[in-house]
């Protein structure tokens, strides 16, 4: 499976110079020119992320923490300074790597390739059991009991969205930021509709009344086994 690479950087100079030579070597590519649009995107399954840190809208280390919220993918950050306390800066809010502009497209190959080799090892069998539920985060796939269940896309990503993060509450707001991203024409009452069914498609093939996604009157959504 060819892996896919999401740019995100303002120059267009620099989308027009990597998006050819990651393709050469076999990547699947996609770009976004600022922050919002990038994190309308996340929605996407990427593999890697290039990230400029001096985006126009919102700064590249805000928009890291908002795809470490729902995406685990590795992000290398490309930016025009090399200081320590941004390097550091970067770390913490979930970068992998950092590579300072100008850079050789030769180095920023290799560590692509250095990345995505990691995660293939990384997620070779990684899965999330939680009661009569595993979620494949590898292979994005949900069973129950043991049994394959059919999920949506979107239904899936709720799923992996809060079973990754257990406990932890999500407001409608949140989920439809982080799934379907700020251009989506959707409607926010959809989250709705798809709660329902996640948890009648849970219920219909548990041994017990168990829904997993518990309602927070007048917060959101958490998981609980």
């Amino acid at each position: 499976m060819r892996e896919q690479i999401l740019i995100v950087d303002d120059n267009e100079d620099i989308i027009s110079f990597l998006k050819p030579a990651l393709e050469v070597e076999g990547y699947i590519v996609d770009y976004a020119l600022n922050g919002k649009e990038a994190l309308g995107k996340i929605r996407e399954e990427f593999d890697i992320i290039l990230l400029d840190v001096g985006l126009p809208d919102i700064d590249g280390f805000t928009v890291c923490e908002k795809i470490k919220q729902v995406n685990s993918c590795p992000v290398i950050f490309l930016t025009a300074k090399g200081l320590e306390q941004e390097r550091v800066k970067g770390f913490l809010v979930g970068g992998v790597d950092y590579i300072v502009k100008p850079f050789s497209l030769k180095e920023l190959m290799l560590r692509v390739k250095v990345h995505i080799k990691q995660l293939d090892r990384k997620y070779e069998k990684t899965f999330i059991k939680s009661g009569e539920v595993e979620v494949d985060i590898s292979a994005k796939s949900i069973k129950i009991n043991d049994q394959l269940i059919d999920f949506t896309k979107k239904e899936y990503q709720i799923i992996e969205l809060l079973s990754t993060h257990p406990g932890q509450v999500f407001s409608k707001e949140k989920i439809f930021e982080l799934i379907w991203g700020y251009t989506s024409d959707s409607d926010i009452n959809t989250i709705t509709e798809h709660i329902r069914r996640i948890r009648s498609k849970i219920s219909e093939n548990t041994s017990f009344d168990n829904c997993y996604i518990k309602t927070v009157w007048g917060v959101g959504y958490k998981w609980e086994d």
